[in-house]
């Protein structure tokens, strides 16, 4: 079977068409943008199906453990199966776990739709590896990070986007919409995609058994994993507790503040086709210093004007953008140098990364709860400080095992 005649044969002179890049980055920030609608609608959600108020963050919980689980066993089938079907076959799972929550009353079936939104929204990544093999070596970075870019715009941007919606009609056509916009996509992308079969030749159980080899064989996921799962905390970290610092006595500021300053955090995702082109030119290592940095700086610079001021507003407007450029900066990196550990392997490799990542980002988030309620936005910040730095003190110690490797 040959690929269907696509903007994919329209090659641009790095190996992938220009059109195709921006289809799969487009792709990855709609799909990705399915785990983050409910996080501002989970009180008006819970109150609708008669969900009790103390279960609640299982709205978001749910759509976050089937991520979780389908990054682990559902992400590898890329190294197995043809990608295009199997990526088209996910958007139509997510698009039916759509519907079914949008038509949800109670909530049983509803929090069963969110399970499923999360499995499959995992279609994300199986694009970027894609992605990875259609580039040439020589700009695989940036291919990767010009798409890694449309997946962060599409995180930060749905949230705003969902209280819109529901603004202008109800919890319930949020879902809708992004069912319509899931058709839509899937449509073009079964068109447009050219197909690609794996050269592997094992069955489901041995591809699941590999990972485990592969984490405890592969010294570069390993480090990059315990990277991002560190700037990952420290990212959900800042987003949980931002918006109830801003809503509380010394800043006052409403929905629609709270709002504006979250699309502040919008204009980090211009990293990410940064990062990709220093990756290219063989400065993973100082980019990643860079990212690294840049999110602990962040959290240092929130504490220099008095809380409530506008000095204050302004330093943690701009320290939104730092954090989120430092994440996506370490983020597209680490995705780099994770896939030149071979092409038959990038599946695998991106579903352990991604699932390390993603548990760091959901500790993130309860220490962040934790510590905000303990002792206020200084405690969360010092907290947000430390995860960086100790991802720091990690990265300083890869030159001296690279020397000893050399040496043996």
């Amino acid at each position: 079977m040959t690929a269907p005649v696509s903007i994919a044969q329209t090659q641009h002179p790095a190996g992938l068409s220009a059109g195709m890049t921006f289809l799969m980055a487009a792709a990855c920030g709609l799909i990705a943008a399915n785990l983050y609608y409910t996080q501002p609608l989970a009180g008006p959600i819970a109150l609708d199906i008669g969900l009790p108020a103390e279960a609640t963050g299982l709205i978001v919980t749910l759509t976050q453990i089937g991520y979780g689980i389908g990054l682990l066993l559902l992400v590898p089938l890329g190294d197995l199966l043809e990608n295009r079907r199997l990526i088209v076959t996910m958007i139509g799972l997510v698009t039916l776990a759509l519907i079914a929550a949008g038509l949800s009353t109670t909530p049983g079936p509803f929090l069963t739709a969110s399970l499923a939104i999360g499995l499959g929204s995992v279609a994300v990544q199986m694009i970027v590896p894609f992605a990875a093999n259609l580039a040439p070596d020589a700009a695989r970075g940036r291919v990767v990070g010009n798409v890694m870019s449309g997946l962060m715009v599409g995180i930060m941007m749905a949230r705003p986007i969902s209280g819109l919606i529901a603004g202008l009609s109800s919890w319930h056509s949020v879902f809708y919409v992004s069912a319509v916009v899931m058709v839509g996509l899937g449509s073009l992308l079964w068109v447009q995609l050219p197909t690609r079969r794996p050269a592997a030749r094992m069955t489901y159980g041995q591809l699941i058994k590999s990972m485990g080899k592969l984490l405890a064989t592969q010294p570069v996921l390993q480090r990059r994993a315990a990277y991002q799962a560190c700037q990952f905390a420290a990212f959900s970290l800042f987003w949980t507790v931002t918006p109830l610092h801003l809503a509380g006595p010394r800043f006052g500021l409403g929905h629609n503040g709270i709002a504006l300053f979250a699309l502040a955090g919008v204009a980090g995702a211009i990293a990410s086709p940064i990062a990709g082109r220093l990756a290219d030119k063989g400065l993973i290592r100082p980019a990643t210093a860079f990212g690294l940095v840049g999110v602990g700086a962040a959290f240092l610079m929130t504490q220099v004007a008095t809380e409530g001021s506008t000095a204050a507003l302004t330093l943690l407007t701009l320290a939104a953008i730092l954090l989120d450029f430092g994440v996506t900066m370490t983020l597209v990196t680490g995705q780099r140098s994770i896939y030149e550990l071979g092409a038959e392997l990038r599946s695998r490799l991106n579903g352990l990364f991604m699932a390390i990542f993603f548990t760091g980002g959901a500790i993130g988030s309860a220490l962040g709860a934790w510590a905000f309620a303990s002792g206020g936005w200084w405690l969360a910040s010092m907290i947000g400080l430390a995860l960086p730095a100790t991802a720091f003190a990690i990265f300083l110690t890869e030159k001296i095992d690279q020397e000893r490797a050399l040496k043996h």
